[in-house]
């Protein structure tokens, strides 16, 4: 494979990161899952070491470094380690950013130096019952009450849902008359009538805990509202790209996992007194996931680039998520495939791995909707019927 481009710096920071993943992380991760949350704890020895939030100017306790070269590295470790379901990058890089880019100073200061040190947990909460991909399709509103805002809905699939400290909630502002004016809220756990449900249960990625919220009056004081209280949807589609990229980074990262799991079981494995490796059936299919896995993260690794340089496009974004979960999804069913009836005993890494990667074809956007943003794109001068112009 081509040679990847990380400076000095950041290759010194993935062997920190590593070592405090095996030290600080997989000792704990097995207890983890069979509770089905992380341990705070996991979030305060990231955040004492600065493995949480790196970006962050050192005003708000950050390294001031916004390169994603940092997260990718946290992002592919992490899936190395097989401890990729620890919500640290939901919230140190897609949750954290909005706090940046759309907070005013006063709530910079307020939050940003406690979620860099891990006190405060973040989530996000844009998923409803019956609005997942199609974000204008939300029902839960806030009313502007004059000195604050009356916030009543509820949001499902929520990661980080009960650990959370701190949730921005997407809600609409005026539904009556202007159903698209959506604001972002910022909603912390002690607020009267804020409440959510028991944890759920998943088919993968049981350590990351996710759950129902609901919002019963909830006051929100003005000062806890992100930017403008109309443009909430434009700032999700603003952190889109960046969010899908950071699917995109978990999805190839253990795609990567798995292929060398799968690899070096066929290297052990027998079958008519000869290693599984020796027949030209399994060469050739772990050759081609090799070919493919190569070329994906060479692509991968140039959408990193131009996020670098704001340069991430909403359809590069979409068609990297895109090509990266399938092929996850595709590398486990191998791999599985390739282990025998050992691929379906959670014994074996491969088994839990398949279970993992089934969600990554839904969330961030499903494959479906990935492929109506490159469709279009490719047709933009044209009306196409089946194109909803609304979706992100």
């Amino acid at each position: 494979m081509l040679k990847r481009e990380f400076t000095e710096e950041q290759t010194l920071f993935r062997g920190a990161y590593r070592k405090f993943l095996q030290q600080e992380i997989v000792p704990y991760m097995e207890h983890w899952r069979e509770q089905g949350i992380v341990g705070r704890e996991a979030f305060l020895k990231a955040g004492k070491l600065g493995f949480l939030m790196t970006w962050p100017d050192e005003q708000y306790g950050g390294m001031g470094d916004n390169d994603f070269r940092f997260e990718q590295i946290i992002i592919e470790e992490n899936q190395y380690a097989l401890t990729g379901d620890w919500g640290a990058t939901t919230h140190s890089r897609l949750v954290g950013p909005y706090l940046s880019r759309f907070g005013n100073e006063e709530q910079k200061q307020r939050f940003l130096p406690k979620c860099v040190a891990g006190e405060s947990i973040l989530a996000i909460a844009m998923t409803e019952p019956d609005a997942g991909s199609d974000l204008a399709g939300m029902r839960a509103t806030a009313i502007d009450q004059g000195d604050h805002y009356l916030l009543n809905g509820n949001k499902i699939y929520i990661s980080n849902g009960i650990n959370a400290d701190v949730i921005i909630v997407a809600a609409k502002t005026d539904p009556s008359n202007n159903p698209r004016n959506i604001g972002l809220f910022i909603v912390e756990r002690n607020f009267e009538g804020f409440t959510h449900g028991p944890m759920l249960k998943k088919m993968g990625q049981k350590g990351q805990d996710t759950a129902e919220l609901f919002f019963q009056d909830v006051i929100v004081p003005k000062s806890n509202v992100l930017g403008d209280d109309a443009k909430g949807l434009s700032y999700l589609m603003e952190g889109l790209a960046e969010e899908r990229l950071i699917s995109a980074s978990s999805s190839l990262a253990a795609a990567q996992k798995a292929f060398d799991i799968t690899l070096n079981f066929t290297r052990d494995r027998k079958l008519f007194k000869k290693s599984l490796a020796d027949f030209q059936n399994t060469q050739f299919k772990l050759a081609d996931l090799r070919a493919e896995l190569d070329m994906q993260q060479t692509y991968l690794d140039q959408c990193v680039k131009a996020l670098n340089h704001n340069a991430l496009s909403a359809v590069d974004a979409a068609k990297v998520k895109l090509l990266s979960s399938e092929l996850q999804c595709r590398v486990v069913d191998e791999g599985v495939q390739l282990h025998g009836g050992a691929g379906y005993m959670d014994e074996y890494p491969i088994s839990r791995m398949f279970t993992d990667a089934r969600v990554t074809r839904i969330y961030a956007g499903t494959s479906e909707v990935m492929k109506l943003i490159v469709a279009r794109d490719m047709y933009k001068d044209e009306t196409l019927p089946f194109i909803d112009r609304d979706l992100p």
